[in-house]
């Protein structure tokens, strides 16, 4: 047996047994990938921790750092009853506000986990209050930044546009761009249906002291709580935003910027701040962490390229392009999607080359699986939703997320394939 199907026989057990006996899926992927980058790949340590994913454990523990003090300090509940009054009160509005939300960051500029890690801690702790399911909300935050991910001024359509420049391939801007904002607004659309969205429609929030009609002259009138705006809650808005400032107009690191952010808030208000770090989600960093390793010794094993290769060589361009689709949405929930797209287009090249394969419906239906996948707890995004989210059973929203996930594996690439792909065959 190769190396190769090892790394991937493995990888099935990690699952099996973190599913059936309750292990945190990191510990057990970071054993794997010492087992199999030592005994299989003949890995030293420097070779196994190569694949350990430094920026994402920075920017887990940095945002949920942050947030865990905007929790502590009362700033969520302001911003939720911000929100409130924005929609005038209509809670099934909110997770339509923060998909828009997540999309304008993204098409203007900001790479996707980015504007997820901004978003989601604020749209999770609404959903906390008003009994939103955590899976419609975390939904509609990442569908929202991957809609708005390929207009042509953004991270990833400037980089698909450029490889297909690169490759000299036929290509269009606006069908790629819209290509992916219509198939996440499809599937918002359906989660919105499927995860409770519709029964919120009759549902208010808490109104704020305008809308409580007239009181007793005599009655002493006080603010509602979330409404005040202390010092403490002032600083942290500001630090939101500062963030929000440094990662889309400097274009520095969000987890870097977020912890340092933090420790200002930390220093001037320690009571309040204390607590937090015990709230940084670790948890869900080490099996972020452990997995990302894994992979990483699989990409440097050549698992990965192994896989796209043996795909290209099936001789069958339909087949081909429908298991590329496949390959990239399967690798691109524990992957970089960015990376995935970046490896993926050029093996579509050949058979792209034949005309029998439309390249423009085709690089579009790759960025769509390569990236519509990033719900998965295992990606950027699935990882800052399961780690900023309030008051949940971690473990079963891990488990939700990993099964809608799965259905978004097994039933997008396949619908990219038939709309965008089957027609321009021939």
């Amino acid at each position: 047996m190769s190396a190769e199907l090892i790394s991937i026989l493995v990888l099935a057990v990690v699952f099996v047994i973190a599913t059936t006996r309750s292990i945190n899926m990191g510990a057990l992927a970071f054993a794997a990938a010492f087992g199999v980058g030592g005994l299989v790949a003949g890995l030293d340590a420097d070779g196994v921790f190569a694949g350990f994913p430094g920026d994402l454990f920075v920017v887990l523990v940095g945002v949920t750092y942050l947030f865990a003090i905007a929790r502590a300090n009362g700033t969520t509940d302001w911003l939720v009853h911000a929100a409130i009054r924005l929609v005038r009160g209509r809670i099934a509005l909110i997770p339509w506000v923060m998909f828009a939300i997540t999309g304008a960051l993204t098409a203007i500029g900001a790479v996707s986990p980015a504007a997820v890690a901004i978003v989601a801690p604020i749209a999770l702790s609404f959903a906390a209050r008003y009994g939103i399911s955590p899976l419609l909300m975390g939904a509609m935050v990442v569908h929202g930044a991957q809609g708005g991910g390929f207009s042509p001024i953004s991270i990833y359509g400037s980089i698909v546009n450029g490889i297909v420049e690169r490759e000299n391939l036929p290509g269009s801007e606006l069908t790629l761009f819209f290509g992916s904002l219509v198939a996440n607004l499809v599937i918002a659309g359906i989660v919105f249906v499927l995860f409770g969205g519709l029964k919120l429609s009759g549902k208010r929030g808490e109104p704020d002291r305008a809308e409580q009609g007239q009181k007793d002259e005599h009655e002493p009138k006080e603010e509602p709580s979330g409404s005040r705006l202390t010092p403490a809650i002032s600083a942290t808005l500001a630090a939101l935003v500062a963030l929000v400032v440094a990662v889309l107009g400097f274009d520095l690191d969000a987890g870097l910027s977020a912890i340092t952010l933090a420790v200002l808030l930390s220093a001037v208000w320690p009571d309040t701040s204390r607590k937090a770090v015990g709230e940084i989600a670790w948890p869900t960093v080490l099996l972020i962490c452990g997995v990302l390793t894994y992979v990483g010794v699989m990409e440097e094993m050549g698992t990965i390229d192994y896989a796209g290769h043996a795909v290209g060589d099936i001789g069958i361009p339909l087949l081909a392009a429908l298991l590329l689709c496949y390959i990239g949405a399967i690798i691109s929930a524990f992957a970089s999607s960015v990376g995935i797209m970046g490896a993926l287009i050029p093996l579509a090249v050949p058979f792209l080359a034949q005309g029998e394969i439309g390249a423009i419906g085709m690089i579009t239906a790759l960025a769509i699986s390569a990236t519509v996948v990033d719900v998965s707890p295992f990606s950027t995004n699935g990882a800052l939703v399961l780690a900023a989210a309030p008051d949940v059973d971690r473990e079963r929203f891990f488990r939700q997320l990993m099964v809608y996930g799965g259905i978004v594996v097994a039933v997008v690439p396949a619908a990219a394939w038939l709309v965008l792909v089957v027609p321009g065959f021939g």
